[in-house]
């Protein structure tokens, strides 16, 4: 018997019990566009989280004293670059970097008579285009010059909770390159909303020179922070800027925790991912035992007039095969809809955003579409889907044809 008759036979039998079988196919279509929604919005907040950090925080590129550290923000003259202002005409001068710009890092206290607040405080060069999403995020005041001795600017979150507005005071507290506590007071010159919860309420920006006078770091800078017209030539302007006493960073060395925290989550979303795929396999080989059960004098009949085993197989194969590409195709339309949805209104999950450290995410979260990754979800889930019909046929197929027909 022919591949076609098999398929017509197969399609018959299906649209016996139309209703069982519409059920099957939406089981198998809501559980693919659950996969897509699903791994579509984790894509998305991994993106999100990574661009975030890149735009706001590490740039794509680095250049940073050897023995200088993230978490503890040295202002030591060791731990930092002395020459920025050469290092920054170097880098610029290097195939594929938009924007070089120095910054001076340190740990803060800001207070206000009422309350106060841990920060990350920034010495920055105001003018540079790499802080151009907080100049257009400004809400209220403006950046200051770079010759302001006692202009900052903070997020509005950090507004909020403190109560401040544009020219109220604050008193800002740092721990100096000589290790000596420090204590100036400062005016708000600008508010800023970024949209990334633990930025804009954990984020203090002044003048470089204000910054080096302040911390008596004496011209030095904690980094060279670079932007690039594409992400993917990081490594090799890293490699171009390699030199004695100073170390390249990517993106990626940068943001290293993160994405070995999110990757490491990512483990979570594949045993879901399996076990969607198996419930939806668990129902096909339900549908077609049953279809066995209530045709087992047919395939006693179909035995008896010379059609073998292996056609019978490759009849209930072909029948999951039906309902597992019409339930794919209908739920990678669904899937798509809802990652459209996604992608062009997001989740807002407010401060929510916040509670996950070290991952800079936004107060909206959008998905992000993933070809690769959803074609792959519908492959796997036809592929189940088929070994899934493997058990229905054989019970069928070993059935002897006397048997089958005195199970009338």
């Amino acid at each position: 018997m022919t591949l076609a008759k098999l398929w017509t036979i197969g399609f018959r039998d299906l649209m016996r019990n139309r209703r069982r079988s519409f059920f099957t196919l939406l089981a198998v279509a809501l559980g693919l566009a659950l996969l897509i929604v699903l791994n579509g919005f984790i894509t998305g907040v991994f993106d999100d989280a990574i661009q975030n950090s890149i735009r706001l925080q590490t740039g794509h590129v680095q250049l940073r004293a050897p023995s200088y550290s993230d978490e503890k923000m040295s202002l030591l003259w060791a731990d930092l670059l002395d020459n920025p202002a050469e290092l920054v005409a170097q880098a610029q001068s290097v195939a594929g970097v938009q924007v070089a710009t120095p910054v001076l890092w340190a740990s803060g206290i800001v207070a206000t008579p009422d309350d106060s607040a841990g920060l990350r405080v920034y010495g920055i060069d105001p003018a540079s285009a790499f802080y151009e999403p907080l100049r257009a995020g400004l809400v209220a005041g403006a950046f200051p010059a770079a010759d302001d001795r006692s202009g900052i600017v903070i997020g509005q979150r950090l507004a909020n909770n403190l109560g401040l507005h544009v020219d109220d005071n604050v008193s800002l507290t740092v721990v100096n390159a000589d290790g000596e506590p420090v204590e100036g007071a400062f005016t708000v010159r600008g508010i800023f909303s970024t949209g990334v919860v633990t930025y804009d309420e954990s984020a203090l920006f002044m003048p470089l020179a204000k910054a080096q006078a302040f911390t008596r770091t004496d011209g030095h800078a904690s980094a060279i922070i670079m932007m690039l017209d594409a992400q993917d030539k990081a490594d090799a302007v890293a490699a171009a800027l390699a030199m004695p006493n100073v170390k390249a960073l990517t993106w990626r060395d940068l943001n290293q925790v993160m994405i070995q925290s999110v990757e490491s989550g990512m483990g979570f979303y594949v045993i879901l991912d399996a076990i969607v795929i198996m419930i939806v396999a668990v129902i096909i080989a339900n549908t077609l035992l049953m279809a066995v059960f209530e045709r087992i004098r047919e395939m006693g009949i179909l035995a008896a007039l010379g059609m073998k085993g292996r056609q019978i197989i490759t009849m209930f194969v072909l029948e999951a095969a039906i309902l597992g590409i019409a339930g794919i195709v209908l739920g990678v339309l669904i899937g798509l809809g809802g990652v459209s949805y996604l992608v062009n209104t997001g989740l807002y999950v407010g401060d929510m955003a916040g509670s996950t450290p070290g991952v800079p995410l936004g107060a909206t979260i959008y998905a992000a579409y993933a070809p690769g990754l959803f074609a792959n979800l519908a492959l796997w889930t036809l592929l189940i889907i088929l070994l899934a019909s493997l058990y229905p046929g054989w019970f069928a197929a070993r059935r002897e044809p006397a048997e089958a027909l005195h199970m009338l």
